[in-house]
Formats: C-alpha cells, sequence, structure tokens
C-alpha cells in the first residue's frame, strides 16, 4: 500500500527546488515565518520509520526522549550493559519538517549512573544541543531549536568520555524533511550500524563490559546493524515485495569506522550522499562516515533475500554487521535467471583448507548446555553450507538431518570436524563431491556441534564428549 504522497525533487534553471541553494536572505525569509500550532512528534524504535509528514506548513514540534541504561542481548549468549536513548539500541527515529520549531524534552531515568545529553547533528548551535541538554539522572531538560537544513542526521549522546557513551549505544537519527518532501516510495526502513568493544573475544559468552583499550586501538569485537548480531536477519529480515520501492535511512553511529554500506544483489537507483541533497544514480557501494548518514532507494525486480553488508567484508560475515531484506513476489527470469548450471570449481587446488573460528571459553556442564553451545557453533559456521533446518544443498553439500553417513560412525564424523573431508561421498543415496574444509574447534566447540546436530532433525540422539574428541585427534 502506497503511503506517501509526496512530488519529487525538481530543478529549474540549475536550481534544486528544496531551499538548498536559495540567497541568504531568501532563505531567512523562508526559514523563519511563522509557525502555527504544537503538536507531539511521532517517534519509532528501528527498523520502523515514522511516516511522512503530510502538513504543508510548519509548527511547533514536541520531542520526548528518554536516557536509560540497561543489559540486553549483544549476540548468542553475550549480554551487554547498553547506555540507550529510548531503551533501546539505537534509539529512536525522530522525524520534522525543514523550519520546525522543535521543543526537546531529554529525561534520564532515575536508575541510570551516568548524567547523559544529547547533540543533534540537525542542530545549529553550540554543541549541537549538547549544551542545554545536560541531564543528571532523574531529571529532564528541556531546550528548542529550529532546524533549517533539510537532510538525514546523527544525534547521539555527547557526555564525556563521548566515546565510551557513543559505544555503549548512545545514538540515532533525525530526518529533516524538506518542505517539498521526499519522492514516494513503498517501504521506509530504519538502519544504523555501530561498533562494540568488549572485554572478553568475540563470541565469548556471558556479560561482556566495555574496553577501552580496545575502543582506543579501534579494534571493535563487533560490528552490528541495530544494535546487535541479527537484529535484521532470520525471522528479523526486512519484508518487501517485488515491485516496490524501498528507502533505508542508514546512519553510521562509529564510534571509529567508516562504513562502506552495500547491498548484494541491489544497485541504488538514488543515494543521497551523506544525507543530503541532490542524489546521485546508479551506486554500487556507498561510504558512510563515523557519525554521517545515507539516504539509498532502490526498486526490486526480483524475489529473494538480499543481503545489507558492511562491504569491509570481515565485518560483515565475522563481527556481525550483516541483515536481510526479503523481498516475496514472482520471478522475472530476463532480469535474473537463477542457476542454469551447477559444476564444481576448484581454482585453489584440492588440498583441505584451514577456517579458524574462536574458541569456546564456557564448559557445557549438561547436555542441555552442550546443545545450546552447540546450536550457537553451527549457526556461527554451518549454517551456510548446511543450511538451518540441516537440508543441505541439493548436489552440492550433504544433509546432515537424518543422515546415514553421518550417524553409521560416530569417530568418522568427528575425524571430519577434526581433519576436513573431500572426495566423493554418498549420503541416504545420493552423491556428493564437494570439499569441507578443517575447522579450527577446540575439542569442546565439536563435542557440542555434534551433539546439537545428532540431538536434531531426526538423528539418533548421540551426546559426544570432548573425550571422545580429544581421543580421536590423537588417532
Amino acid at each position: 500500500m502506497r503511503l506517501f504522497r509526496f512530488a519529487p525533487c525538481l530543478f529549474v534553471g540549475g536550481l534544486l527546488l528544496l531551499g538548498l541553494t536559495l540567497a541568504p536572505a531568501a532563505r531567512a525569509e523562508v526559514i523563519t515565518s511563522a509557525t502555527a500550532g504544537r503538536e507531539e512528534a511521532v517517534t519509532t524504535y528501528a527498523p520502523e520509520v515514522p511516516p511522512p509528514i503530510a502538513r504543508p506548513y510548519n509548527t511547533r514540534v514536541v520531542v520526548k526522549l528518554e536516557t536509560r541504561e540497561l543489559t540486553a542481548r549483544l549476540a548468542d549468549g553475550v549480554d551487554y550493559t547498553f547506555w540507550t536513548f529510548g531503551g533501546k539500541v539505537p534509539g529512536k527515529f525522530i522525524r520534522v519538517r525543514e523550519g520546525d520549531l522543535v521543543e526537546f524534552h531529554l529525561s534520564n531515568h532515575p536508575s541510570s549512573k551516568m548524567p547523559h545529553n544529547i547533540d543533534l547533528h540537525a542542530v545549529t548551535g553550540p554543541g549541537g544541543g549538547a549544551a542545554s541538554s545536560f541531564t543528571a539522572p532523574g531529571h529532564t531538560s528541556v531546550f528548542s531549536f529550529q532546524p533549517i537544513n533539510p537532510g538525514l542526521y546523527v544525534y547521539h549522546c555527547a557526555t564525556a568520555p563521548v566515546g565510551m557513551h557513543i559505544a555503549n549505544g548512545m545514538y540515532g537519527l533525525i530526518l529533516v524533511e524538506p518542505k517539498e518532501g521526499l519522492t514516494e516510495v513503498d517501504r521506509e526502513y530504519y538502519v544504523m550500524q555501530s561498533e562494540f568493544y568488549t572485554r572478553g573475544l568475540h563470541g565469548e559468552v556471558g556479560h561482556q563490559p566495555f574496553d577501552m583499550a580496545k575502543a582506543l586501538r579501534e579494534q571493535p569485537d563487533y560490528v552490528v546493524f541495530n544494535g546487535s548480531v541479527g537484529a535484521l536477519a532470520g525471522p528479523n529480515a526486512l519484508p518487501a515485495k517485488v515491485g516496490e520501492t524501498v528507502r533505508l535511512f542508514v546512519g553510521n553511529a562509529g564510534p571509529n569506522l567508516v562504513s562502506s554500506f552495500h547491498v548484494i544483489g541491489e544497485i541504488f537507483d538514488r543515494v543521497y550522499p551523506e544525507g543530503g541533497f541532490p542524489p546521485i544514480t546508479n551506486a554500487q557501494t556507498t561510504l558512510i562516515p563515523a557519525g554521517g548518514t545515507a539516504m539509498v532507494e532502490f526498486r526490486l525486480q526480483v524475489p529473494g533475500t538480499y543481503i545489507l553488508v558492511d562491504h569491509s567484508i570481515f565485518r560483515a560475515f565475522n563481527k556481525g554487521a550483516l541483515a536481510m531484506l526479503k523481498a516475496d513476489g514472482e520471478p522475472n527470469l530476463t532480469v535474473y535467471s537463477g542457476k542454469v548450471l551447477d559444476e564444481i570449481y576448484q581454482a585453489e587446488g584440492a588440498a583441505v583448507q584451514t577456517t579458524e573460528a574462536p574458541a569456546t571459553l564456557v564448559v557445557a556442564k549438561t547436555r542441555a548446555e552442550r546443545i545450546e553451545y552447540g546450536k550457537r557453533t553451527y549457526n556461527q559456521i554451518c549454517t551456510a553450507c548446511h543450511q538451518a533446518n540441516g537440508q543441505g544443498l541439493a548436489g552440492v553439500f550433504p544433509p546432515l538431518a537424518a543422515s546415514d553417513f553421518l550417524n553409521a560412525d560416530r569417530p568418522r564424523a568427528i575425524g571430519v570436524l577434526i581433519n576436513g573431508l573431500q572426495g566423493p561421498i554418498t549420503v541416504n543415496g545420493q552423491p556428493f563431491n564437494s570439499q569441507m574444509p578443517a575447522l579450527q574447534l577446540s575439542d569442546e566447540d565439536i563435542a557440542n556441534v555434534l551433539t546439537f546436530v545428532y540431538s536434531s532433525w531426526g538423528n539418533k540422539g548421540h551426546v559426544v564428549t570432548p573425550e571422545e574428541v580429544a581421543k580421536q585427534r590423537k588417532q
């Protein structure tokens, strides 16, 4: 359903009619016109975006935001104490109109241990509002500003130490809609990249505190979208339909890294670099600086799952900067045919490859814990080939579900995880001839993941122990 009714940007005589190229006197006349009425801003949690502004006039807009410190999930098995705007990371999305008068109320929850404030990059004034919004726990600060430059802007806490407040989750986006509105689209989503620096290694389970030394070295353990690993993946994927145009409001909170934002399998029809105007067209990847934004738009031509990444690629596939957009609809075989040929390709030779993986630092004490920890390892390492349901890929990667090959020989299964596997095999009556790399997993990890697999999808329910793995490793 189309909800947006705004006219596209127009060029007349080489000028963009958004107030951005007006002479200073004319611009002041536009912006300082009297406001009418008063309304409370609609704010939303990511990935939702408030509806476009339909009124053709400026008004006083009341924005209320609360800072709160709380513990929540950062990754599977990993908790973190976040400092937030609005109780989640990222903070709520704020949408106002160019020339509005914004009355901003910042409240710091009584349970907070730190004072907080807010620096909105959309503000023209000292500290972006930070100087006027320093708020102790249990207090509320009020200030006002007029957004005079349309665009998409970051906001964040600017209380010392500023980097620590940002690294702990205090950031969000504010959109200043141009008076003419934005072009009509079918869907809008809010995506924000950020980094987390934890005392433990990536994937180390339990509660992880902030590590200032890693932050100073700019070596994050996690780079994520919308506050946690998997926040926009799997069941949380962004929905869309073939034929729709999608607009992503993308921010990069940093606090240190530049983002190379890319959607695998799509070309951006329009990109508004750093959240400003005018757009550029037909871009594959766009740079978003720390503390910066971009608006990207694309029309979906074919169905499928599109992967959103920071194309500094190890961040995506190893640290968490990966999201999904799932488009439903009819295929267009001219635009994209899908697979028409499947052959084994081995440009790197036939040697068994080695893949590193983080060692599990927590020892399972029960069968239930072993299955739980094994599921985490499986989801991190195995799902790309064997799929989340263990069905594998026909003719390429053998199934683990109800697998006669797996259930027939536990020591052989352990050996495959230790040493890798290459060459032809038969699983459930079907031939396969692919390669599985040797995974540098600990004995505990191998025991956990095999116990999970044996306990899933119709397999025999074996419990594999680290002692069995150690014995097989010696042999």
